[in-house]
């Protein structure tokens, strides 16, 4: 893709997330709590025929952030409403360092805590990437000996799954009151990943038409190699204690780091030549917006789907999991341009092989159509 076609689509793709954002919010709230209904059931204090009034609040109160800080703060702040203690860690290069907590008292001294991710409840949440429920005596012996343990003995540890990786884990346990909603952590993690999934995406977009927005400077004069002290580091809160570290930056950065690094790279390379080169001028237009079409139709694919598209491209049965939503958008497509100059282009079945599939036919499964 040219650089010149990669900033339209981005642009459109900001745009079209503004005017969504609103009723974004309201549906990953519906949809979150619909993946989970016995977990809401089972949480004690469903409303008839509903989910709770309070777990609906504090998924909205998440929702509500705008940058990934402001989501994990709303995450812990919501969680101390369904337990009595709650962490995070964030995890960077296999290592686990505490972030935040709520209800340990010095909260603070929670801050830069090495988790232990070789055994017990951390290690299989994090290796299995699902809520495990477990006693204070598995727990990391570090950790219970400074922090000590809930009246009953029972926690829980959760992954916040991001990209398709574990960016960070969530402890709870129910303290001296013994409160600890599993059902509704669980809802409140699942949807600070859907929403952190969006915040990242809108960040990468306002990066690159800031960038855009300023024009060129002339040539600099020859200067020294620039060092590495001189320009902000992501995961400074999370270095070892003796390393400068910049005041609360981003503690789920990574995943906006990949994807930043993944558009630099595609925006450094050669503009590619145009294929449309040989065409008119209006056929050429509209094959480009066909493209374009294309791309905002399966982005939008993905967005909703997440979930489902990282365990289809697992089990290689990504289109029986996606296939009507697919197949709608396929529709929608083939109505706006199927009678066009831009039909022979294959467009939306290019892109879907190329962004849902990337690039690899085998985890569409069998019954998708070449």
């Amino acid at each position: 893709m040219s650089k010149e076609l990669q900033q339209i689509v981005e642009r459109a793709v900001a745009q079209v997330l503004e005017r969504r954002l609103p009723q974004l919010r309201s549906e990953l709230v519906e949809r979150v709590i619909a993946e989970l209904p016995s977990a809401s059931s089972d949480s004690g204090s469903a409303a008839s025929g509903g989910a709770p009034s309070g777990l609906v609040n504090a998924i909205s109160t998440i929702h509500a952030g705008n940058t990934q800080k402001e989501i994990l703060k709303a995450l812990l702040d919501a969680g101390s409403s369904s337990a009595a203690r709650v962490a995070l860690f964030v995890i960077k290069g296999g290592a686990a360092s505490g972030w935040q907590a709520r209800g340990f008292g010095e909260d603070e001294a929670i801050k830069d805590f090495p988790l232990d991710m070789t055994a017990g409840p951390a290690a299989h949440a994090y290796q299995n990437r699902v809520a495990t429920p477990a006693n204070i005596a598995e727990m990391d012996r570090r950790f219970v000996k400074q922090f000590g343990g809930p009246e009953n003995e029972q926690i829980l540890v959760l992954p916040l799954v991001l990209k398709d990786k574990v960016a960070a884990l969530l402890y709870a346990d129910g303290g001296a009151d013994n409160l600890l909603d599993s059902g509704s952590l669980e809802i409140m993690v699942m949807a600070t990943s859907a929403w952190l999934e969006v915040a990242s995406l809108r960040k990468q977009v306002q990066q690159r038409e800031t960038v855009e927005s300023v024009p060129l400077p002339p040539p600099p004069a020859p200067a020294p190699a620039q060092t590495v002290s001189s320009y902000s580091d992501p995961f400074a809160s999370h270095s070892p204690r003796h390393t400068a570290r910049a005041p609360e930056p981003e503690p789920a950065a990574e995943v906006v780091e990949v994807a930043a690094s993944a558009a630099s790279a595609s925006a450094a390379a050669a503009p590619a030549a145009d294929p449309f080169a040989g065409l008119s001028a209006e056929d050429a237009d509209t094959h480009r917006k066909a493209q374009r079409f294309a791309r905002l139709l399966v982005d939008e694919i993905k967005l909703y789907n997440q979930a489902k598209v990282n365990e289809g491209r697992r089990n290689k049965d990504l289109y029986d999991r996606l296939k009507e939503d697919i197949e709608k958008s396929r529709a929608t497509f083939t109505k706006r341009y199927g009678s066009t100059a831009a039909a022979s282009g294959d467009y939306f079945q290019k892109e879907v092989v190329r962004s849902l599939a990337e690039d690899d036919l085998s985890v569409m499964g069998g019954s998708f159509k070449k």
